[in-house]
């Protein structure tokens, strides 16, 4: 630790040197990983030193604009890359510290953005040079009674429509959480597949029966299908992903009440009513609370330690041999191995293993890995994590690696 500080120390000096940002983007920790990966106070201090400065001049994009309106429409990837050549180094742009990569520097349609260049170095400002930063943001409001929160017209960091649906669909659970979650037994007109708009009536597990409680959320979210996540390199099952069918609203709980005759007990199931299905569902398929939706940004920002990653699969559909820009991918790390959203990667090809058609032997060779573009981690589970591919020259395979960026 002490040699890292002392290099710290001379690349602080060194100002200019590409290699600055490597050390800095290794003390910007996410706070929800800080306790996996400790920052003395001494590291925080030169790494605040540091990003104080901003980047050196040699790394804005060629035409970075001196101001910039933030239009609706806006994601701060976008920005990030008219400011830079290397987006991910956005927190440095901004002077950002361990806690502000946490919870990200808020920008806002109608902000005006000011670059500062001094001394060899930038810096991002949401005020002039020689004015203090602006600690709130006014928002105009037509002359009647409303509220507008702040966090609905925050700038997103990606187009959210790429992967709001990935943030309330899949989900990677454990077998034996999806076989004791709450399942449909039947439908109100005993149908074989229900679609949006149907009546189902569900069970929970024995000894957990599904009921209506005050102040419990009544949404829940359809599964099937548990499906193994592997990993490419080693085989082992990461976790297993469930596919994801629509939406239930729990109505009315299940209950114990007297047979028609009087004579015992029956089981009266749950009521559900049936909504947003992606596909039509039927009975055993498994209700899992839905997640409290929240408005989504994170920071852009390169990995804390070295990341050696691969692509476990492709998600939606097991006939896409190749994914492109804007697909997403699972890959075979997760918060276990500091993933947190926000994360940015390079893919690199996985090499492929072919015939030296030219020599007599017929040897087997490896083809060096290429890098192919970008992605950035979105969601991140235990071991593995979603990733939107934001640029790719080829097509992404299974397999393929992904590692921290250049």
């Amino acid at each position: 630790m002490h040699d890292k500080r002392n290099d710290m120390k001379a690349l602080a000096r060194a100002g200019a040197n590409t290699l600055a940002a490597l050390a800095l983007g290794a003390l910007l920790v996410p706070a929800s990983q800080a306790q996996h990966h400790p920052v003395t106070a001494q590291q925080r201090a030169e790494a605040q030193q540091v990003a104080a400065r901003g980047v050196p001049v040699s790394e804005l994009a060629p035409n970075a604009p001196e101001t910039y309106v933030v239009k609706r429409g806006d994601t701060l990837w976008g920005i990030s890359g008219m400011y830079l050549q290397r987006p991910w180094r956005w927190p440095e742009l901004w002077g950002m510290n361990l806690q502000q990569i946490a919870n990200p520097h808020r920008i806002y349609p109608g902000q005006t953005l000011y670059l500062e260049k001094a001394e060899g170095y930038a810096r991002l400002r949401t005020s002039p040079a020689g004015t203090a930063e602006a600690e709130t943001v006014t928002v105009r409001v037509s002359p009647r009674t409303r509220y507008d929160s702040l966090a609905d017209t925050a700038l997103p960091t990606l187009k959210m429509h790429l992967i709001e649906p990935f943030l309330v669909q899949p989900l990677v659970v454990d077998e034996p959480t999806l076989a004791q979650a709450p399942r449909i037994v039947a439908t109100r007109d005993e149908r074989v597949i229900m679609a949006s708009g149907d009546r189902a009536y569900v069970r929970g597990p024995q000894g957990n029966p599904l009921e209506l409680e005050p102040g419990v959320s009544r949404e829940y979210r359809v599964f099937r299908n548990v499906v193994a996540l592997k990993d490419p390199d080693t085989g082992a099952v990461l976790g297993h992903e469930a596919q994801y069918l629509g939406r239930a609203e729990l109505v009315r709980g299940e209950a114990i009440e007297p047979s028609p005759d009087g004579k015992e007990a029956e089981i009266v199931p749950a009521t559900v009513d049936l909504s947003g299905a992606k596909e039509a569902m039927r009975p055993g398929d498994r209700l899992l609370p839905a997640p409290q939706r929240s408005f989504v940004s994170f920071v852009p920002h390169a990995p804390q330690l070295p990341v050696q990653a691969s692509v476990v699969s492709i998600y939606g559909s097991d006939a896409v041999a190749n994914a492109g820009q804007n697909q997403v991918v699972t890959i075979n790390r997760g918060t276990q191995d500091g993933m947190d959203a926000g994360l940015v990667l390079q893919l690199r090809t996985r090499g492929e293993r072919i015939k030296d058609k030219t020599d007599a032997d017929r040897t087997m060779i490896r083809l060096p890995s290429e890098a192919n573009g970008l992605a950035m981690v979105f969601l991140a589970f235990e071991r593995v994590s979603y990733a939107l591919i934001l640029q790719t020259d080829r097509g992404v395979r299974v397999g393929d690696r992904l590692v921290n960026p250049e």
